[in-house]
């Protein structure tokens, strides 16, 4: 993407962030946490709706379906739209859509509506959507091109500390510390019933409150802040970077492989912790929760630990590596016992860290001035995380034991493993 207004000196220090946006370069970097908080979040509200609305496992995991058709319905406008009117406008519609859908948290707890609950993630999916489609394409923009890749791995470590978090500022917030035996809520009356699911449905009041509150203000500063210009389309028409985009093996490729991995990423979170409650019953739902956040502690430091070896060893060597690894400790959580296989599932989020950056900077770096509408298609394909999680679900339901499940998203590590290999291949005839 060209853009004349970052023009500096060689050497100096705008080669990674032109001194000149800084703010505005801090503020992007804060919308990679915010959509984290979002996105795994929808963990914890997987396990609260069970007990607050009387939700099963299949019916829990369409909370992940509605957020990710959010993405993949949002992907292709958003890019269109910051194509049209600049990445300013596309980070505000995000901003816009991220704090009504929050908002609506509210109304809906209020009415104790999964109906209203999905309406309410449709529309946050949707600014969350907006934002990353914008962000990712944009962080680029803020130095020289040969720091571009520092730039987006530097800011998606903030998105991996948003997915950290999220887990505890759920597990206090939301759950209750409160657990009763299907026995005990059997043994309730209508009324005590009532009282009980009203109670855990207002939870989730105040940290989306917190959600909306922030994404307005953070909106407010983007109005505001200075940021750098950039040229979208290199003087060609749409229709012809439409071509391009399906033309270009790489893209597609990509497009594939990012389907299947944000669906055994988004899985995988959104069951962990019925999964260790299911094969460790004395762990409480708090120490579930904290147990995935120190899953995504090792999801974070994998990232920066995959960055540093990416200097030493080819990006789709180290994926293909860490796919095998996840196909392997998925197999152990499948087969092993207890904390042995909680311990497998957690390895797991370590192994993956690195594969959404790296299959979409894979997808993207050949296609010049069609880069921004490139980036949608590779965000469209994060609906991959709303097709798994009710299919294993209801795989859950069916085999009576949710360890079963864990066979999708080894399938799903299976496919980012061949797509490793064949980028691999390509990458070695070009170079040959």
């Amino acid at each position: 993407m060209a853009n004349a207004s970052l023009a500096h000196e060689p050497g100096t220090a705008s080669a990674f962030i032109n001194p000149a946006y800084r703010w505005g370069f801090a503020l992007v970097v804060s919308l990679f946490f915010l959509w984290a908080l979002a996105n795994n979040l929808n963990d914890i509200l997987i396990r609260q709706f069970q007990k607050s609305l009387g939700l099963d496992r299949a019916q829990a995991g369409f909370i992940q379906f509605v957020f990710y058709i959010g993405y993949f319905v949002i992907a292709l406008p958003a890019g269109l739209l910051m194509r049209r009117f600049g990445y300013r406008a596309g980070i505000l519609t995000g901003l816009s859509l991220y704090a009504a859908g929050a908002a609506l948290f509210y109304p809906a707890s209020l009415m104790l509506s999964f109906g209203m609950f999905l309406f309410a993630l449709f529309v946050l999916a949707a600014g969350a959507a907006c934002l990353e489609t914008t962000a990712n394409a944009y962080i680029g923009c803020f130095g020289d091109r040969p720091s571009a890749v520092r730039r987006l791995n530097f800011a998606q470590a903030f998105n991996g500390l948003g997915g950290t978090l999220a887990p505890v500022i759920g597990g206090l917030l939301i759950f209750s510390g409160i657990e009763h035996s299907s026995d005990t809520l059997s043994a309730m009356s209508a009324a005590e019933l009532a009282a009980y699911r009203a109670s855990e449905a207002t939870t989730v009041q105040l940290p989306y409150a917190l959600l909306a509150t922030t994404a307005l203000l953070l909106a407010v500063a983007v109005a505001m802040v200075r940021l750098p210009h950039a040229d979208f389309d290199g003087g060609l028409p749409l229709r012809r970077q439409f071509r391009v985009l399906l033309g270009n093996r790489a893209l597609t490729g990509a497009v594939v492989a990012q389907f299947f991995y944000v669906g055994a990423q988004v899985g995988i979170w959104s069951f962990f912790i019925d999964f260790v409650k299911d094969v460790t019953p004395w762990i409480s739902e708090r120490q579930a929760a904290y147990l995935l956040s120190s899953s995504l502690v090792l999801f974070m430091i994998g990232r920066f630990a995959g960055t540093a070896l990416m200097a030493r060893v080819r990006p789709v060597r180290l994926l293909a590596l860490n796919a095998l690894a996840c196909i392997a400790c998925s197999a152990i959580a499948v087969v092993a016992p207890g904390l042995i296989a909680v311990a497998a599932l957690v390895l797991v989020s370590f192994f993956m860290s690195i594969m959404f950056p790296t299959i979409f900077a894979l997808g993207v770096e050949t296609l010049g001035p069609a880069r921004p509408l490139g980036s949608s298609f590779i965000i469209m394909a994060i609906i991959g995380g709303a097709v798994f999680p009710p299919l294993m679900g209801m795989v859950a339901v069916q085999a009576g034991a949710l360890p079963i499940a864990m066979l999708l998203p080894l399938g799903c590590f299976v496919v980012v493993a061949v797509y490793a290999r064949r980028a691999a291949l390509a990458g070695a005839g070009e170079a040959g």
